[in-house]
């Protein structure tokens, strides 16, 4: 597993707090970015892989937008453990969501760790027809 993946199993169960206030791990995951969003409402998933790949050693996308993924590193045309892996969601061409492939689930599913999953760091299952892309780095 590359690094990265260990660091994001180690934030599991970080979540948004409802309300005014703001997680400061969650705000840590956005200061990656240069968005540099300030609230843990603004999507972080790309935030979230930005800022376990740093804790890394390695150079994110330093971007907010899931779709960035699609550029950084190089192309997989399997996944393999711990390898990012970048989502199409709904019809918006720029919308998407990234996270870290954990494992072939069936019914057409993979399983991912990611961050702003249901407001949380967590594991979750998404159809393998959404993925644009999957993604490692030469560093992993």
């Amino acid at each position: 597993m590359p690094k990265w993946y260990k660091i994001a199993e180690s934030e599991i169960g970080t979540k948004e707090i409802a309300g005014p206030k703001h997680n400061s791990r969650v705000l840590e995951y956005h200061a990656t970015t240069t968005l540099k969003a300030t609230n843990d409402e603004t999507p972080w998933c790309s935030a979230f892989v930005n800022w376990c790949v740093t804790q890394a050693g390695i150079k994110g996308t330093n971007l907010a937008n899931a779709r960035s993924w699609l550029k950084w590193g190089k192309a997989l045309d399997i996944p393999t453990p711990g390898c990012i892996v970048v989502f199409r969601r709904g019809s918006n061409p720029q919308a998407g969501h990234v996270a870290f492939f954990h494992s072939f689930v069936g019914g057409g599913y993979i399983k991912v760790l990611g961050g702003n999953q249901a407001d949380q760091v967590k594991f979750s299952n998404y159809p393998i027809a959404d993925v644009l892309g999957y993604r490692t780095h030469d560093e992993a």
